[in-house]
């Protein structure tokens, strides 16, 4: 409790601070890139929920174009997935600029990550007890199996987490983070392209 309420969040600031001062040429570098392959803005913004299910912007570098249809309809993503941005997903890089929100105290280096707005009125008390707590950039179903477990089994490990927050457990989701980061595996991919939608309880 102590850790939860005095040190994690100056812990999430210097980390952050310091993680975004690291890798500033790299993000300036894809953010060029992007600004290029996009004929636009290498960012996108979306809103998603944060403590309390306060809302809040998402910020991720934008890894496909907005090319439609004869129709005015958007392709479908993998039809709109530029190059750069599929080797920017394969190291998770695409998930950098979620750094900022750190810094801004929106997330957390470690939580529950922020699902979409829709979900909020779909969840049990149970479910809804993962807004205690700021959203993560990483969390314990993302390197517990991730996609391949239900979303109740996925909820279930976010509760589980907030009843045992601790200074260890956070460190030790983030070195399994940076694992499977360097083992490319991709933990972070857009939860609306890997997983089936929530729809609340059976």
């Amino acid at each position: 409790m102590i850790y939860r309420m005095y040190f994690k969040r100056p812990i999430d600031f210097i980390l952050s601070l310091f993680g975004l001062i690291v890798i500033f040429p790299v993000l300036f570098v894809f953010s060029f890139l992007l600004f290029l392959t996009n004929h636009g803005s290498p960012f996108y913004y979306q809103e998603r929920p944060g403590k309390d299910g306060e809302i809040f912007y998402l910020i991720k570098f934008k890894t496909m174009n907005d090319k439609r249809d004869h129709n005015g309809l958007l392709l479908p993503d993998m039809q709109r997935l530029t190059s750069i941005g599929r080797f920017m997903r394969s190291f998770s890089l695409d998930e950098f600029p979620q750094l900022i929100n750190v810094l801004r105290g929106e997330m957390s280096l470690i939580g529950p990550r922020p699902l979409l707005v829709r979900y909020l009125p779909l969840y049990n008390v149970r479910q809804a007890r993962r807004h205690e707590v700021r959203p993560g950039m990483s969390c314990l179903p993302a390197v517990n199996g991730r996609n391949l477990l239900s979303w109740e089994e996925k909820f279930e490990m976010d509760v589980w987490y907030i009843d045992h927050l601790s200074f260890f457990v956070d460190l030790k989701i983030l070195g399994l983070t940076l694992a499977k980061i360097f083992k490319r595996e991709g933990i972070n991919a857009s939860e609306n392209e890997v997983s089936t939608p929530f729809y609340g309880e059976s």
